[in-house]
């Protein structure tokens, strides 16, 4: 893990406490926006057909999903879990119509595809349109956050929350998925804002950095043997 945004996390947990609770939510908004200049530093690197690459398709990890999808899975499972699960309102992603902005075939969090079905997915995705979808996710989210207090991160949930995230299908009932929602739910709020909410990024935005390293290192080779030789 980055040691720099480990650091970080390690420090938010021990912050968020009743004492320096003010000072635990600014690590948090400072760390979501250093990881999310990283992934907006990605657009400048990146080709349209890089987001649905899959180099590592065959190992095990993160890393062995596409950009894309990995963009897709964090702010999806984010959206969910602000939205329908803490504060019981609309979706960024309902709310903005992105199932048809973004071209996606899927209102899940993703989990339920592997391999070449995460890469076809991705394929069919508007790039631009899901860095709209990330950034409103972020700001949304980062809007809740400076409005909560310490009382709140004690709140836990129940079947019948359970049952709203269910009533939505944004959930696969996929056995890769379904957990997700007995997961989520027996978390308190503090839990939340460690994971999904900062810990996940971290872990997909590396599987992210690793992709494209491979992807940049693999056309730089190409690129070095189709360059014609110096006179």
């Amino acid at each position: 893990m980055n040691k720099e945004w480990s650091e970080i996390q390690k420090s938010i947990q021990k912050q968020l406490n009743k004492a320096s609770f003010p000072e635990g939510i600014r690590l948090l908004l400072n760390l979501r926006e250093i990881l999310m200049q990283e992934v907006l530093s990605w657009k400048e690197e990146l080709k349209e057909e890089d987001y649905y690459a899959i180099p590592f398709i065959y190992a095990n990890g993160y890393h062995s999903k596409t950009i894309a999808y990995s963009l897709w899975h964090i702010f999806r499972i984010e959206d969910i879990v602000v939205h329908t699960l803490i504060k019981n309102d609309r979706q960024v992603f309902f709310d903005g119509y992105y199932q048809k902005k973004i071209n996606t075939p899927i209102i899940t969090t993703g989990n339920e595809l592997v391999k070449s079905q995460i890469a076809e997915f991705s394929k069919r995705l508007n790039v631009d349109a899901l860095y709209e979808y990330i950034k409103a996710v972020k700001e949304s989210t980062d809007e809740w956050l400076k409005s909560i207090d310490f009382a709140d991160l004690k709140r836990r949930f129940n079947d019948s929350d359970k049952n709203r995230i269910r009533k939505l299908h944004v959930v696969s009932m996929d056995g890769r998925a379904s957990w997700l929602v007995d997961y989520w739910c027996d978390k308190d709020i503090k839990g939340l804002l460690l994971m999904p909410l900062s810990r996940h990024w971290i872990m997909h935005i590396e599987a992210g950095i690793r992709i494209k390293d491979k992807i940049l290192q693999k056309r730089q080779i190409t690129e070095g043997m189709t360059c014609p030789a110096k006179e």
